[in-house]
């Protein structure tokens, strides 16, 4: 049985978490990812309070597929130190958590 994860990221324009959200579905790494935005991001950053206008990216996946997921948005992220959080999904359907288990990971030719 698969451990299903909410996986969230904040970047700062639409368009960039537009690709970040498609390039993770397309590696299969994440089953659906949303876009949410634009949302203030209020936050310490070198010593200092700061202030942004960010997008929300929330990704679900597995718990199996974490360690992939976490160093491809290191990779594909404009931040040096991006927001990058997982909470376990305690409850879902399970007609959901079936499709997520078949959305992630290798293609079913």
């Amino acid at each position: 049985m698969i451990e299903p994860l909410q996986v969230f990221t904040t970047l700062p324009d639409e368009a960039g978490a537009a690709r970040l959200a498609r390039a993770l579905v397309e590696r299969r790494l994440a089953a659906c990812a949303q876009v949410v935005g634009p949302v203030t991001s209020t936050y310490r950053w070198q010593g200092a309070v700061e202030q942004a206008q960010e997008w929300l990216c929330l990704m679900k996946t597995d718990r199996g597929h974490w360690p992939e997921l976490e160093k491809a948005i290191t990779e594909l992220h404009p931040y040096d130190t991006p927001e990058i959080i997982a909470l376990p999904i305690t409850a879902a359907s399970e007609r959901y958590r079936a499709w997520l288990a078949a959305s992630v990971g290798p293609a079913e030719d």
